[in-house]
């Protein structure tokens, strides 16, 4: 049963104003609620380690429901989803900002972590099954832009409100924002469904939540707990035996919650490995430049996100120009740009010294985001365009979810190299004579910076060879049209 398309005569403008507010307000709390720990672990009267659940628990509710969107977004259509998404986003933050302690606002960001986990394959799936194909490449690139100027301003917004106002502000500024989201959802975004599945997938709905859970909560704790500890390991093995069922699951099911047959698709197939690879070196910038800032030049938070904000800035400001050269170029071009731009960033990152000064970070971040204004866009909308419209939903849940997974696979990996590259450069100190334990601690940390970006900047080159064959797009997928 097919319900009825979207409208072909559609404003586009007032479209993606409502996708932007939703996706911009709730990649904002993502990036937010990292300068707020120590505020919070002192409002609170606890350990780091707890308090640390506000973003930890968020992040795995994100990653655990963003690949259950694609079978809602049927269900209900995208429309309704989104308004509820949304709903529940503001109600969430309202709880957030009425916490009475540190327990209560990390099970209220859980909750929100849940909703916010739907936002992003929502507005993604939109975008390809209401826009146009010719102006989707522009509208993807708005997309992306709202997606990346919230991580800029968040640092130096949230810096700002916890120095001027109390933290129950980082919650209660997201009400009218949202508020106004939902509005222009309504008002603007068509209602339509273009399948209506015919029963819902309980067992894949099960096996994904294990194993996204279980693999997410390893990879963030793993170098806390030991990655050869049994909790680690139980997890890992739990989390790979459930994947496995899910992927099983979902190849034979009649109605999978997330139809896997979406990688049937070549083209969409080598973009989601290009994305995943330059994914995990583009947190190796977000989580490594603010450590070093405020680890070893002792840099405030507030002034961390002021040294970081013109590099977001340029990357968020070039996705409109990056999504015109779409329509006159090959995405492979672009792609190639970027990846070389990426590394040509990241590789005078590797050689910081302690006192080096922020004009050359901010230099090297801005050519690095610039890179990535080159790549992200390309890689997601080449693999995209690829994709019958009646499976985009699944298309976009399906990125999302590997984007979660991969960018908490690079922290997990990222943190526990500089933790081990920093004690091998201890310990060769030591080995030389050197007795300043406070020049041991700054210098080993310093170096290991240093190993952790040459690192990143030799997986984004892995990327390049991977996307030359990234083939043409074909008029039709027939193969997968038939499967699905």
């Amino acid at each position: 049963m097919q319900s009825s398309e979207p409208q072909k005569q559609i404003r586009i403008l007032p479209i993606m104003i409502a996708v932007f507010f939703g996706s911009f307000v709730s990649v904002l709390n993502v990036s937010t609620i990292n300068i707020a720990i120590p505020v919070l672990t002192n409002q609170f009267h606890t350990e780091l380690s707890t308090v640390q659940w506000t973003l930890t628990g968020f992040l795995l509710a994100m990653g655990t429901f963003a690949p259950i969107t694609g079978y809602f977004g049927e269900r209900f259509s995208y429309k309704r989803l989104f308004i509820f998404a949304m709903s529940g986003f503001t109600l969430t933050s309202v709880l957030c900002a009425l916490a009475w302690n540190a327990e209560s606002l990390i099970a209220f960001r859980i909750l929100q972590g849940a909703f916010t986990g739907m936002v992003s394959p929502i507005t993604m799936a939109i975008v390809y099954q209401i826009i146009p194909r010719e102006k989707q490449a522009m509208a993807i690139s708005f997309w992306a832009a709202s997606a990346m100027l919230a991580p800029a301003l968040g640092p130096t917004y949230a810096g700002w409100l916890l120095d001027n106002m109390s933290w129950q502000w980082l919650f209660w500024f997201n009400v009218p924002i949202a508020v106004a989201g939902i509005a222009l959802i309504m008002a603007y975004i068509p209602y339509y469904r273009l399948n209506v599945p015919k029963k819902f997938d309980l067992i894949g709905f099960i096996t994904v939540i294990i194993s996204s859970s279980t693999l997410l909560v390893a990879l963030s704790h793993g170098r806390e707990w030991g990655w050869s500890s049994w909790q680690t390991l139980t997890l890992f093995i739990c989390g790979i035996v459930f994947l496995i069922l899910f992927i099983w699951r979902e190849l034979t099911a009649e109605t999978p919650l997330l139809n896997l047959r979406v990688l049937a698709i070549s083209r969409y197939s080598i973009a989601l490995v290009v994305s995943s690879i330059i994914t995990i070196s583009l947190y190796s910038g977000t989580f490594l430049t603010p450590v070093f800032l405020q680890n070893i030049q002792q840099v405030t938070p507030l002034e961390t996100g002021l040294i970081l904000l013109p590099a977001s800035l340029a990357m968020a400001l070039m996705m409109p120009f990056v999504g015109k050269l779409y329509t006159l170029t090959s995405p492979r071009v672009l792609l190639s740009i970027g990846i070389l731009l990426m590394a040509a960033g990241t590789l005078p990152l590797s050689w910081l010294s302690v006192d080096i000064s922020h004009k050359y970070i901010v230099f090297c971040m801005v050519i690095r985001n610039i890179g990535i204004s080159f790549s992200m866009m390309p890689a997601s909308n080449a693999g995209m365009q690829a994709v019958p419209k009646h499976l985009s939903g699944h298309a976009s849940s399906l990125n999302n979810w590997v984007r979660n997974v991969f960018g908490s696979f690079s922290i997990a990996v990222f943190t526990s190299l500089l933790s081990s590259r920093a004690v091998h450069h201890a310990q060769d100190f030591v080995k030389a004579g050197v007795k300043d334990q406070a020049h041991i601690r700054v210098m080993s940390f310093t170096m290991s910076v240093n190993d952790v970006y040459f690192i990143a900047m030799l997986i984004v080159l892995v990327a390049l060879p991977v996307c030359l064959f990234l083939p043409r797009l074909k008029p039709q997928e027939e193969k997968l049209e038939k499967a699905a």
